[in-house]
């Protein structure tokens, strides 16, 4: 198996073996960078949609009108 490191391919089998440990680890590290991305994607939206929740909570207390029920179609 290839990989290209700063431009440059090498062979991973002709790496030393403290070689093929760390580009193990440094693929484990991408690797969890991008489910970390991805986790933060899907709070981030979570975080979006509770504001709006408060957001309609706070403004039915206010006013005695459900937001909610005057969007949704019955």
């Amino acid at each position: 198996m290839q990989f290209t490191f700063e431009g440059n391919r090498y062979d991973l089998d002709e790496l030393t073996k403290e070689a093929k440990v760390i580009y193990e680890k440094l693929v484990f590290t991408y690797q969890s960078i991008e489910q970390f991305n991805a986790q933060h994607a899907v709070m981030s939206r979570a975080k979006n949609a509770y504001i709006e929740d408060l957001k309609s909570e706070i403004v039915q207390k206010k006013s005695g009108v459900d937001l909610g029920s005057l969007l949704t179609e019955d």
